[in-house]
C-alpha cells in the first residue's frame, strides 16, 4: 500500500481574543472582525487606621509620613480626624497594594508595642 503524505492537522476555527467570527470571501480568504473589549478597572479599597487610647499621637503621624507618603500637614489632619471620629481613611489604592500597606503598618504598631489597628474597605 503506497503512503500519502500525510496532512497536518486542520487547526479549529477560533478567533484570537477581541476578534469577532470571520467572514469567507469568495476567493477563499477568511476577514476577521474586530470587536471592542471593555476591561473593568480594578476595584479599589480604602485603608483606614482607628483610634485606640493608647497609641501616641505621634507614632500615628510618623505611620503616616512613612506608609502613605503624607507631608507633616496632612498626616496631623488626618490623625485628628483619627482621634476624633474613631477612624480615618490614610488612602485609596488597589488590593493587592491596600492589604500590603494594612500589613506594614500593623507589623510597624507591633514591632513599637503599640495595639494600633489599621484595615482595609471596598471604597
Amino acid at each position: 500500500m503506497p503512503d500519502s503524505p500525510r496532512q497536518p492537522p486542520k487547526p479549529p476555527n477560533v478567533s484570537p481574543p477581541g476578534v469577532g467570527p470571520g467572514r469567507e470571501d469568495a476567493d477563499g480568504t477568511t476577514t476577521l472582525e474586530r470587536i471592542a473589549q471593555r476591561t473593568e478597572p480594578p476595584r479599589l479599597y480604602q485603608v483606614l487606621l482607628l483610634n485606640d487610647d493608647f497609641t501616641p499621637m505621634e507614632f500615628v503621624v510618623m505611620v503616616l509620613q512613612e506608609f502613605f507618603r503624607l507631608d507633616l500637614d496632612t498626616a496631623t489632619q488626618i490623625m485628628l480626624k483619627i482621634h476624633h471620629d474613631g477612624r480615618g481613611v490614610c488612602g485609596v489604592f488597589t488590593k493587592d497594594v491596600a492589604a500590603t500597606k494594612v500589613e506594614l503598618v500593623l507589623g510597624a504598631a507591633r514591632r513599637a508595642g503599640h495595639p494600633l489597628q489599621c484595615i482595609m474597605e471596598a471604597a
